[in-house]
This record gives C-alpha cells, sequence and structure tokens, in this order.
C-alpha cells in the first residue's frame, strides 16, 4: 500500500488529503486496511470482487427501495411493516392546479373540475407522500432501461410495471388529459393541512374521520391536479418523458405482448402529439419550486428516440419518429439550456446514448444530427466533470455549491457507462464521482441507506423514522438515495418534525470544510431525505456497472 503525494486541500483541519493506492489484487474476498505506526486510524474493511457481484447488492437495494415507496392497495409489507394507504386515491377529485404565493402558501381555495379519477397506486415522491408524475416518470424511464441488461431480474420489472401503470392512470389517453399531481405539499396551515405539515405512517390518513371544509379533508380525499383540459398542450418535459416510458414499456413488451406493446405505443404518440414546443414555465410540481425544471428539448429528444425504437421492435416504419428525435437532438444540441450529466434535469445523456444505438442499426441518411455529434456532447459532458475533478481534493467532478452532489455523482458514473466507448479515459472520474457517493468523501460515509459501514442512520422519512431503527441495524428504509452534504446555510433554522422520532448521529462536524456541511439527523433534509428520482439514478449507474 502507498499513498499518494497531497491531492489538495480540505479545510483548516485537513489541510492534505492523500490517495491511499492498493497494489493489484487479483483475488476476490475481503481485505483489511490498516495505518503504521504514527498515524491513528481505524481499520478499513474493502471488499474485492467484480463488477457483477460488487454492484448486485446495491442494485437490489435501490429496488427494494422503490418497492417501499409504494402507495396503494398493491404494497409489500417487507421488513418496514408496508400496509395499504390512500385506497379513496381510486375514487378522487380533480382540480385546477392550485395558486401559491412567494412562501408557498396555497392562495384561496382549491377548484373542482370533474372525477372521480382513478389515481391509486404509484409511489411515493420522496420522505413526504405526494405522488408526482414529473419524478415517477423520470423514475420508471430509468427502471426500464436498467432492465435491459438485468433481464432475469423479476423484481425490478415488477416496480417498472407497478410505476407504469400509474403513470397510464395519470394520462387519460380517451381523453388526451394529464394529470400531473396526487396530494399537496404545502397547504395553508392550519386553515387547510397539507402532507409536510403532519408527521404519521401513511395508513394514518385513511382512518382520518373528516368531512369537507375540514382542515385535513385533503389528507383523507386527496386532491388530483389537472394540468389542463381534454386535448390542451402538454407541458414538453413531462410529454416527453411520459412518451419514454409509454414507449419502452412497449419495447419490453414486443414479443410476449404485441396488442399490449401496441397500445402504450399509441399513449406515447398521442400525448408526443401534444407537446408544447413553446412553453413558458415548465409544469414540474405545484408549488413549481419543488422541482424548477427549466430544460425540455432533452426530454423530447429521448420520448421520441424511444417511441421510434419501439417503433422497430413492433416491426412498424420508424423513419418519420427518429427524424424527429434526431431534430429534437439538433436543437438540445443547438439550446441554452442548462447542460449537466444525468439527472432528473437533464436526460440527455440518456437520450444521446438510446440515439447513437439506433444509428447504429439502421440507415436513415439526412437526419439533423449525427454519432459525431452525439458522441462528441457525451465527451464533453465528461470533459466538464474532469476538469472540475482535477481542484477537488477527493476527485469528484462537480462543484458542491451547484447542490444535490449525491444524484449528480452518480448521474456522472452513468453518463460515462452510458457513453461506453466515446469515455474512453474520461471513466476515471466517473469512478471517482461514484466512490464520493459510496464513502470516499470527507465524512467517510456513504449517501445511501444502508449501504457501507456508515450510512444515513436518521433519514427525514417518515416511514424511515416511524416504522425503522434509528441505529444503523434493520429494519431500514434501504436503497434510497440522500442528497449528501449542503451549503452550511441550508441547515439553518431547521427543526425536527412534529412527531417524528428524534435522531441524531454525532461526528461529522469536525470534518466539514469549505462552507459545507453533512448533517444526519431527522431534521437535516439538505442532508438525509431519500427520493426517487435520485434513487432512480444510482440504480441505471449500479445495473450499467454490473453488466459490465
Amino acid at each position: 500500500v502507498a499513498t499518494s503525494a497531497p491531492a489538495g486541500r480540505w479545510s483548516r483541519a485537513f489541510p492534505d488529503v492523500y490517495r491511499v493506492e492498493l497494489p493489484s489484487l487479483r483475488t476476490a474476498g475481503w481485505y483489511t486496511v490498516e495505518t503504521g505506526p504514527g498515524v491513528t486510524a481505524a481499520p478499513m474493511r474493502l471488499r474485492i470482487a467484480y463488477a457483477a457481484d460488487l454492484y448486485a447488492i446495491p442494485l437490489d437495494a435501490t429496488v427494494a427501495f422503490l418497492r417501499n415507496q409504494r402507495d396503494g392497495a398493491d404494497v409489500v409489507p417487507g421488513p418496514l411493516d408496508r400496509q395499504p394507504s390512500h385506497l379513496f386515491d381510486a375514487h378522487a377529485t380533480t382540480y385546477l392546479p392550485p395558486t401559491y404565493d412567494g412562501n408557498d402558501t396555497l392562495v384561496g381555495n382549491l377548484q373542482k373540475v370533474g372525477g372521480p379519477v382513478d389515481a391509486s397506486g404509484g409511489w411515493f415522491d420522496a420522505g413526504d407522500y405526494i405522488k408526482l408524475v414529473q419524478t415517477a416518470s423520470y423514475t420508471d424511464t430509468m427502471l426500464f432501461v436498467a432492465g435491459r441488461s438485468h433481464p432475469g431480474d423479476a423484481a425490478l420489472s415488477a416496480e417498472a410495471l407497478h410505476g407504469l401503470d400509474w403513470l397510464g392512470k395519470m394520462w387519460d389517453d380517451q381523453t388526451r388529459t394529464l394529470y400531473y399531481q396526487v396530494g399537496m405539499g404545502d397547504a395553508d396551515w392550519p386553515r387547510i393541512v397539507g402532507d409536510h405539515d403532519v408527521w404519521r405512517l401513511p395508513q394514518a390518513d385513511d382512518q382520518l374521520n373528516v368531512k369537507p371544509g375540514d382542515p385535513s379533508y385533503y389528507l383523507k380525499y386527496r386532491p388530483v391536479f389537472r394540468a389542463g383540459p381534454a386535448g390542451s398542450p402538454v407541458s414538453p418535459n413531462l410529454a416527453g418523458r411520459l412518451a419514454s416510458s409509454f414507449s419502452l414499456a412497449a419495447q419490453s413488451m414486443a414479443t410476449t405482448d404485441p396488442a399490449g406493446a401496441r397500445m402504450w405505443l399509441a399513449r406515447a404518440h398521442h400525448v408526443l402529439a401534444l407537446a408544447n414546443t413553446h412553453p413558458g414555465e415548465l409544469l414540474t410540481a405545484s408549488p413549481h419550486d419543488y422541482y424548477p425544471e427549466s430544460s425540455w428539448r432533452d426530454d423530447l429528444e429521448l420520448g421520441w428516440t424511444e417511441l421510434a425504437a419501439a417503433d422497430r421492435a413492433l416491426g412498424l416504419p420508424s423513419t418519420a419518429d427518429l427524424r424527429t428525435a434526431a431534430g429534437w437532438a439538433d436543437a438540445r444540441l443547438r439550446s441554452n439550456e442548462p447542460k449537466d450529466t444525468l439527472n432528473l434535469y437533464d436526460v440527455s445523456a440518456l437520450a444521446h446514448s438510446e440515439l447513437l444505438g439506433l444509428l447504429a442499426t439502421g440507415t436513415s441518411p439526412g437526419l439533423a444530427v449525427t454519432a459525431d455529434r452525439l458522441h462528441a456532447d457525451l465527451v464533453r459532458q465528461l470533459d466538464q466533470a474532469r476538469g472540475k475533478a482535477a481542484r477537488n481534493a477527493f476527485g469528484l467532478g462537480l462543484w458542491l455549491a451547484d447542490g444535490d452532489p449525491s444524484p449528480h455523482a452518480f448521474g456522472l458514473g452513468a453518463t460515462a457507462l452510458l457513453a461506453d466507448a466515446a469515455a474512453g479515459p474520461r471513466a476515471d472520474v466517473a469512478s471517482d464521482a461514484l466512490h464520493y457517493a459510496l464513502g470516499a468523501n470527507p465524512w467517510g460515509t456513504t449517501f445511501v441507506i444502508g449501504l457501507g459501514a456508515v450510512f444515513p442512520n436518521c433519514p427525514q422519512d417518515q416511514i424511515a423514522n416511524l416504522s425503522g431503527h434509528l441505529d444503523g441495524t434493520p429494519p431500514l428504509h434501504a436503497g434510497g438515495v440522500t442528497d449528501g452534504p449542503g451549503a452550511a446555510s441550508d441547515f439553518e433554522g431547521l427543526g425536527i418534525p412534529a412527531g417524528a422520532r428524534a435522531c441524531s448521529v454525532p461526528g461529522f462536524a469536525a470534518f466539514d470544510g469549505e462552507g459545507f456541511r453533512y448533517v444526519d439527523d431527522v431534521q437535516a433534509w439538505p442532508s438525509v431525505e431519500p427520493a426517487d428520482d435520485y434513487t432512480a439514478t444510482a440504480l441505471l449507474a449500479f445495473a450499467l456497472d454490473s453488466a459490465s
């Protein structure tokens, strides 16, 4: 074992960061790394294994997290003793999008527009209990793509189909109507109680004794928000991701259930036909600042690409849809939209990779984009990360100040794996990003519940807090990916949610630096609230890595 020259400075307390370089190991097993005389550090156990074995555990864990996030009647009790919840979503009333002020307080009252609709099932969005097409469509897309490299993974397949079933309910194909959200996170407490105002297990909502006008009425009889009237334009980010999920479902069913595949393909066509290609503020969630997305051409590139791939899988003409996909890829490359590696707000890495696959298996001359341009953009994303990594003592190819470091790190790893041959030597920065999220960071913790020797014990997640253990022992809401470190100012003024079990792990503050903190405490949502989209990005990275 040897150490490198100092890789850089982290903080005043730790002015020099060293990398420990292990010799080439050829034998799978567990190894212990110990320090020599004069250095005080606890021994560290490391597992050496092939990728397929090493990443099988985190892949299974991320799938299990989503399974534990299920809502409705089709829940799996699992280690957290999940129970059916929000059964009244099956006969829900629909409302216009709510209006909020600058403090995310509901203005006025909800305006009913119809119902009943069946909005039951799906996944809770994060540590709360609202359900969003914004994140569910992204999550489901990641599951279907991951499933290609693990066709025998029944649990992964079942979760993709569970998400698909709910998305199919939120898009009424007969009337061409999109419903984008179930439940209100913020409302106007105490006049109207929102999901974020009460800490409880989800099944408790069904037991409420309420009538119209009661403050907690919308916890039991949850509102379903309609994006617009039947046949109206659909926000392009939602249209693209819904279409990608529907089209991936069609691809997966092409040989086993051709009729079902054609049905999902038709739905993808219908929603894309209504995509608003001159949008103002994108529709994501209510309030919008829950997910302030601003890019959308990447979503349309992905939606049309997966649709063209479904055409081919079903033996249908694909040229027109492929041309449209290439047109949106070109528009994305020429746009000034925010550009990043793979995450909820930027799916261009996946879209480029999928489109490259179509270009490699067919001939369609005269497209608006070439394979070389798509490759070049994937390389740009990785080169940009390399530049940042060179200035980070831990080799992280991200700026912590940009936020969401853990999911972005997993997205960077997934981007390199998707880029494949285009990545080349740039894969090192992707490996470092994955290592950072899995423990090679200043705090020595993974940012995934249940993974590694040190991981989040006190997530701001109601199910984990009320049904799991708070000391790192099972049962846990294992597999949930959390955000990791955040700016010190993000943690000011936080408090323990009313009804939550107090939980805090000491000792991390000594390793804070550069104005950033990591806090493992139930009140610290900037560090330890798990979310579906975070987990889905990591899930894809684990699936691709274990199949490589």
